[in-house]
């Protein structure tokens, strides 16, 4: 197991404020107290800022430092056609290629991921992490078979950015919508191998709860 830096620390820390919404877009990221905070030098933070710019969660400001990116409507939207392009191509490929092996992940993350609640105990309007996680690794076990490292980290990029906004649809979410109903339902038509049904379920998938965000007053202060 590869050892921690002090810049993966600062790293994490700030990209898991930042989706927890502790750190806001368009907040003000102040390096001494981020490497007081992390316990860390200030090169560290200097560094893990770097990445998590090219990673289009900080942007720099021109003698300022950094802040934390901003979220429009444009973004999400131009976000989300990506998304279901990149997914798209995975998707079809992991179905082409995939094995036993690759169909046991998919139904071992399916079952983990339906036996947890999205929102936290604690507050109904925070994600459970334990949720995150297994919906994130749901994910990436219906695509990881598609046989092209470069495609997966271009996905895991792109799910990382939309991880921010799908965090901020949670409070605004309906009883309406069956979210497991969604994941169960691209499950069974990966497994039965029927691509263009798994697509067209992702792209919906995908796209409501891009509709619940453009549809809220989330962008009317923007």
């Amino acid at each position: 197991m590869a050892t921690m830096t002090q810049s993966d620390k600062v790293f994490r820390y700030v990209r898991n404020h930042i989706l927890e919404g502790t750190y806001t877009p368009g907040a003000k990221l102040k390096l001494n107290d981020l490497a007081q905070s992390c316990e860390v030098s200030l090169g560290a933070v200097r560094e893990a800022l770097s990445r998590l710019s090219a990673d289009g969660f900080v942007v720099p400001e021109a003698q300022k430092g950094y802040k934390v990116a901003d979220i429009s409507p444009e973004e999400l939207i131009d976000l989300t056609n990506v998304r279901i392009s990149i997914e798209g191509l995975c998707l079809r490929a992991s179905i082409e290629r995939g094995d036993i092996e690759w169909e046991t992940g998919v139904v071992a993350a399916y079952h983990r991921l339906s036996r947890l609640s999205e929102p936290s105990d604690d507050d109904p309007l925070r994600v459970n992490e334990n949720w995150s996680i297994a919906h994130g690794e749901f994910h990436y076990r219906l695509v990881c078979a598609c046989g092209s490292p470069y495609l997966l980290r271009i996905r895991e990029q792109l799910y990382a950015q939309a991880e921010r906004y799908r965090r901020l649809s949670l409070p605004l979410k309906t009883s309406m919508r069956d979210v497991d109903g969604e994941h169960k339902a691209i499950m069974e038509a990966v497994l039965g191998r029927r691509p263009d049904e798994a697509c067209e379920l992702m792209s919906r998938h995908l796209n409501k709860t891009s509709r619940i965000l453009l549809e809220s007053h989330l962008f009317s202060n923007r």
